[in-house]
């Protein structure tokens, strides 16, 4: 493979969600020459949307930031073909490890190459490309990549081979989760005490219960709004798909996950209700 991507051919980026918009404005903006595409056409408004994904076959990087593994391994078998030689998948959706390892596999075989680069941090660190890439994959294809990757993220980690980026990200999701969990427990039974949520925030701010998820309180009703405008079903939100995944990926390896089992079950219709009860206040 080249030592750098050739920085004449578009990037390719399918999947214009709540992610996936920002990203790509932001390489727009950062001087990338970017190609999207989206089943809805109304999100690529201002941006080189093309109708099909077979019209980004001239471009040497190809993001995705679609909804699951059966989105990105039909986009992936699609474009293959028609892809030249060097050419680097982005996978930026949260999926298996399973899935990662294969793919990445099946992309080299072809002569080409693949990285499962999910992303953490929210829409708001999108806009500003200070994300969190949590990469897996070749270190020296992620180099050539890195130009790209640096445009929308802050910090680039290399944390293993393929498959790594996607259990990392997992992991962020379950400590996250789990905390989430926590954190609207805790309010519901100080608020049953005639406590207000704010106070009880205020008061952690400087304790041993303050979070990431305390000092973001209200993101999540802001990304189920979001999720809302768009029609995203319930179940392919992050605190459902994501806490499944996590789920069959232990399985995958025989770990016991009781904690992942029990917010696969609950978590998606309490965060909802919260993001209900905002709304209607």
């Amino acid at each position: 493979m080249a030592d750098e991507i050739d920085r004449s051919l578009p990037v390719a980026f399918v999947g214009l969600g709540n992610l996936g918009r920002p990203m790509a404005q932001t390489l727009v903006r950062d001087g990338w020459r970017v190609k999207a595409h989206d089943r809805d056409p109304a999100r690529a408004e201002g941006l080189d949307v093309v109708a099909a994904p077979a019209e980004l076959a001239e471009c040497g990087v190809i993001a995705l930031a679609v909804p699951d593994d059966d989105a990105v391994d039909g986009l992936v078998s699609e474009l293959t073909p028609l892809l030249a030689p060097g050419s680097v998948f982005l996978v930026h959706s949260t999926i298996l490890p399973a899935t990662a390892k294969r793919l990445a596999h099946k992309a080299e075989s072809a002569g080409l190459a693949l990285l499962d680069v999910p992303v953490s941090g929210g829409a708001e660190r999108a806009q500003t490309g200070t994300l969190t890439v949590m990469a897996g994959g070749r270190s020296d294809v992620i180099e050539r990549v890195r130009p790209v990757l640096d445009s929308v993220a802050e910090t680039v980690l290399h944390v293993g081979p393929a498959g790594a980026g996607a259990v990392v990200k997992l992991a962020n999701q379950l400590m996250m989760f789990a905390a989430l969990a926590g954190v609207q427990e805790a309010l519901e039974l100080a608020a049953a005490y005639d406590v207000p949520e704010q106070t009880v925030l205020d008061a952690v701010s400087t304790s041993t219960g303050e979070s990431w998820i305390t000092r973001n309180w209200g993101f999540f009703d802001r990304v189920a709004a979001a999720y809302d405008e768009a029609g995203t079903p319930v179940r392919d939100r992050p605190w459902s798909k994501d806490l499944w995944d996590i789920v069959v990926a232990a399985r995958d390896c025989d770990v016991r996950v009781p904690v992942a089992g029990l917010l696969a079950q609950q978590l998606a219709e309490r965060v909802e209700a919260h993001a209900r009860k905002g709304t209607a206040s």
